[in-house]
């Protein structure tokens, strides 16, 4: 029997955990038995924007009402009918909170292959690829848990900072992250802070909860923490740039009324608020410039253009290098890891980053069969 977490696309918090026998694979296929997976305040994102950007379209549950929650993480090959995979290889990936995937495997190499499956065609490759740990110097069986956690979070990171440089930072003094001291934020806040000193370099501004200001502060990577129930203390004469990480509508108002024409750009980038979404009537006739997503792919393909796919490949090398000396040797560390295990801690996890009540330090890694 297979298993796998179903939730309701338009209520977050109702979910079902589905079991289904096990199918045999056809011809060309693997079954992926996946192992550990991080759930971390991104895969809310996920949920929240599953119709917007498409995330519930990879794994799909054959009810339009539902929607099965992306993760990523590590698996094992449990069996293959596909020559280039063999049984017993371990991969990292983007799975479904569940026990398996069957995949597809195409232009496999030595390196890892892609999911060939018809649905996942015309989604983002950066989704489909499946990388074989034997072959990926980055991977130490030790550190399993800080790349599951952490490495899809800081390519974005990675990716905004490398986006605002790219546009000379829209010509602001300064820029606001919301929902800073979840893990996205607080990578983009340490790629940001690595180029003070520099022309051009922003101020780093972080909004959170006033339960959170003070691990905010404490990473050292914020120019400046504040709750959100404290925007009088931003100069609104700043010119700023405003990334969104929260997703409320409220908040963002609230931020395009105080700077109005000093807010030289709107970056949406994630939904950790994701229950205030649906105030879209908060979000029309804004001062300032309309809000924009930010689609991390995107800004990696021109750089693979530019720089090709191993230039880039190095310069995130790099900088996750220097990323992983304050988030695991940190006194305290910037993050630390908690391990669960079986379905009901699984979901207990979901629905404690769903209402916004998971620390920010702590990194939940699931193991879903006790």
């Amino acid at each position: 029997m297979t298993l796998r977490l179903s939730i309701e696309r338009r209520d977050l918090h109702r979910t079902r955990w589905d079991e289904s026998p096990a199918r045999a694979l056809d011809d060309g296929e693997v079954r992926l038995r996946i192992e550990r997976v991080a759930l971390t305040a991104n895969n809310i994102t996920y949920a929240a924007f599953g119709d917007a950007m498409r995330y519930w379209d990879f794994f799909p549950t054959g009810d339009a009402a539902t929607g099965c929650l992306p993760v990523w993480g590590f698996a094992e090959v449990a069996e293959s009918r596909h020559e280039a995979v063999q049984p017993g290889e371990r991969v990292y990936g983007y799975f479904p909170l569940a026990d398996e995937l069957i995949v597809q495997p195409a232009r496999a190499n030595a390196a890892g292959f892609l999911d060939g499956a018809e649905h996942r065609r015309a989604l983002h490759t950066i989704y489909n690829h499946y990388v074989r740990c034997s072959a990926d110097p980055g991977y130490h069986a030790d550190h399993e848990a800080v790349q599951a956690l952490l490495r899809p979070l800081f390519t974005t990171s990675f990716l905004i900072d490398d986006f605002l440089a790219d546009q000379g930072g829209f010509g602001a003094a300064q820029v606001i992250l919301s929902s800073a001291s979840s893990k996205t934020a607080y990578g983009t806040a340490f790629c940001l802070a690595r180029r003070r000193g520099q022309p051009g370099a922003l101020r780093v501004v972080g909004l959170t909860s006033a339960a959170h200001v003070g691990f905010t502060r404490s990473l050292g990577c914020y120019d400046a923490g504040h709750a959100y129930d404290d925007l009088d203390a931003l100069d609104a004469g700043t010119p700023t740039v405003y990334v969104d990480f929260s997703g409320s509508a409220p908040l963002r108002r609230a931020i395009h009324e105080r700077f109005g024409e000093r807010l030289a750009y709107s970056c949406s980038v994630g939904g950790t608020h994701w229950d205030e979404l649906a105030a879209k009537g908060a979000s029309r006739d804004l001062p300032g410039p309309k809000p924009t997503l930010f689609f991390a792919p995107a800004q990696a393909s021109k750089r693979i253009e530019q720089w090709g796919a191993a230039g880039l490949q190095q310069r995130l090398a790099e900088a996750w290098v220097a990323f992983m000396q304050p988030v695991t040797r940190a006194d305290p560390p910037w993050l630390r890891v908690v391990e669960h295990r079986g379905l009901r801690a699984a979901e207990a996890v979901y629905r404690s980053l769903l209402d916004g009540t998971a620390a920010p330090q702590d990194g939940h890694i699931v193991t879903l069969r006790a």
